[in-house]
């Protein structure tokens, strides 16, 4: 089975948009240890965690004990989205006699543990797994921790207790965010190495200074370290901990408080702080504003292909883009399922596999089974009936389901009903079939054209833009509503992957800090743009916002 990617990127959007709901409608809460745990929650809940919304008390489910408390918004709007109550119940977070308290009460069904004082949450999580060893059940237990709680002694007689007891069912993740209440971690009780500034990417940075894997490999833990927010990461680090006999995990996950909504990242006033409800329409097209890049690696080395994939990874591509042609489609030909089967051991970084092939339906499961993650046919070579298969059979695979229309076609009539359940809609803005060629500068009025059209038909997916994204038309290809980007040779075609990623990711910043800006100015003029300009403390952010707000009025 695929991993799901899209559809846990959908659900993680929605529970961080129901967090800012909950905590802006009761004008308190904790939204920056919930989004830095976003991603986390959202592989459990809807990749790998086992229960049933009907039943919440099912004698076989798996547990999820979220010992960071405060960070309850983020559970709640998991379950929300799960369907263990209706979504707007999130309006009701913390008000009197509600179920959803400001930390997790078993009054709420579906609710493990309340979590009230922190630092005993692995105690109790240990409870759980050993009484599950006894009824000889195959129920896991999945404890959330936050890095300032690990101050707590009792997590660390824990931490010996379930090495001793060889607790293997126990999954513990630790979100790692450098923020505790008071200040980073560093300032409080360093878990690395002291921080010498205010600046978190100090540390965030300097994998050298990471010393908290250590210290749980010291207490005979088997320890797991991944990028907090890469789903892939997630999802494999969870699998690879089910398998490992003995010992318990623990999964570090680096992570960034707030993250997603830039004046909240790394900033630790937003640990327990409300959005304002005038800021709330501004965050939420912020969240909404997400984006992705992807090298496509047939713009390099064809004939060491493995080097290309390494490559895009060192670079932190977000998933990697691999252009399928048959030679019929397209006059060119490149690799088919065999070398993607090749490929897939390289790197768990999600595979987006373009099908520029004639009859699609009678070869998609063979890209199925090589690993793909997102699989995109064309328009062209579809009707309602054959995309209407390969859809069906991609959803129970549980890989992501894309579209593609070459520069020369209008979006069928037909797919219109298949709208609501894209994940991923590609918009080539060059002929098919040849890498290095120039965008067709027409296509940006059409990726509008369509971003409307696809709104207004609920459309929850990305639109990719593919074909001539360079790093001088990406920000206006942003700014028409594309937000996943393939670059062949204006990335893979360069030297240093990683610098040309991280200038191309710059690039969309800047266009997406104009949009919101417009936004604010919109709903309050100057007023509230200056608000929100002033929101943005840690780091830069703040003088490239005025020096776009300055430009924007001079344009006016």
């Amino acid at each position: 089975m695929g991993l799901n990617y899209y559809t846990i990127k959908k659900n993680v959007l929605k529970a961080r948009k129901l967090v800012i709901k909950g905590t802006t409608a009761a004008g308190s809460g904790h939204p920056g240890g919930s989004f830095s745990m976003a991603e986390i929650m959202g592989c459990l809940f809807h990749k790998h965690l086992r229960y049933d919304t009907k039943n919440p008390e099912w004698e076989d489910r798996d547990k999820l004990i979220l010992s960071k408390g405060h960070a309850s918004p983020g559970l709640f709007s998991n379950m929300a989205v799960s369907g263990y109550f209706d979504e707007s119940k999130m309006e009701t977070l913390r008000q009197f006699g509600t179920k959803l308290q400001g930390h997790p009460d078993l009054k709420c069904p579906g609710v493990e543990f309340c979590g009230g004082s922190l630092g005993i949450g692995l105690s109790y999580s240990i409870g759980n797994a050993l009484a599950a060893k006894l009824d000889g059940k195959d129920t896991r237990i999945f404890t959330i921790m936050g890095d300032g709680e690990t101050d707590e002694g009792q997590v660390w007689e824990a931490a010996m207790t379930a090495a001793k007891y060889k607790v293997d069912n126990l999954t513990a993740i630790l979100d790692r965010n450098f923020i505790q209440q008071d200040s980073y971690t560093e300032k409080i009780m360093p878990l690395d190495e002291n921080l010498e500034s205010d600046d978190l990417s100090e540390m965030w940075k300097d994998a050298s200074r990471w010393k908290t894997a250590d210290k749980w490999r010291s207490f005979g833990w088997n320890v797991i370290e991944v990028d907090g927010h890469r789903i892939e990461q997630i999802s494999n680090a969870i699998e690879r901990a089910k398998k490992i006999k003995g010992l318990p995990t623990i999964i570090i996950a680096r992570t960034i408080k707030g993250k997603a909504v830039e004046h909240m990242e790394d900033n630790p006033q937003w640990h327990g702080k409300a959005a304002k409800p005038e800021f709330v329409p501004i965050i939420e097209q912020e969240l909404e504003s997400q984006f992705m890049i992807a090298p496509s690696i047939i713009a390099g080395d064809m004939t060491n292909l493995e080097k290309e994939v390494k490559r895009c990874v060192d670079g932190r591509a977000d998933y990697i883009h691999l252009d399928v042609m048959d030679g019929q489609f397209v006059p060119s030909t490149t690799f088919d399922h065999v070398k993607i089967k090749e490929l897939r051991p390289l790197t768990v970084i999600p595979f987006d596999t373009h099908l520029m092939i004639d009859e699609p339906i009678r070869h998609v499961k063979d890209y199925i089974d090589a690993g793909s993650d997102i699989i995109t046919v064309h328009a062209e070579v579809c009707d309602a009936s054959t995309f209407g298969e390969i859809h069906d059979l991609l959803k129970s695979s549980q890989v992501g389901v894309g579209l593609a229309i070459n520069p020369d076609t209008e979006l069928p009539e037909w797919a219109k009903k298949f709208i609501p359940s894209l994940d991923q809609f590609i918009v080539m803005s060059v002929i098919p079939g040849k890498s290095g060629q120039k965008y067709i500068e027409s296509s940006h009025e059409k990726t509008q054209k369509l971003a409307q059209i696809l709104k207004e038909n609920k459309f929850e997916g990305y639109i990719e833009a593919d074909g001539g994204v360079t790093q001088d038309n990406i920000g206006t290809c942003f700014a028409d509503g594309a937000r996943a980007f393939v670059g062949g040779s204006a990335i893979i075609g360069q030297n240093d992957v990683r610098l040309v990623i991280r200038e191309f990711r710059n690039k969309i910043l800047s266009s997406r800090r104009r949009l919101l800006i417009e936004k604010a100015n919109e709903l309050g003029g100057k007023e509230l743009v200056n608000k929100w300009i002033d929101l943005h403390v840690v780091g830069k952010k703040k003088d490239e916002l005025l020096q776009i707000a300055q430009g924007i009025d001079s344009n006016e």
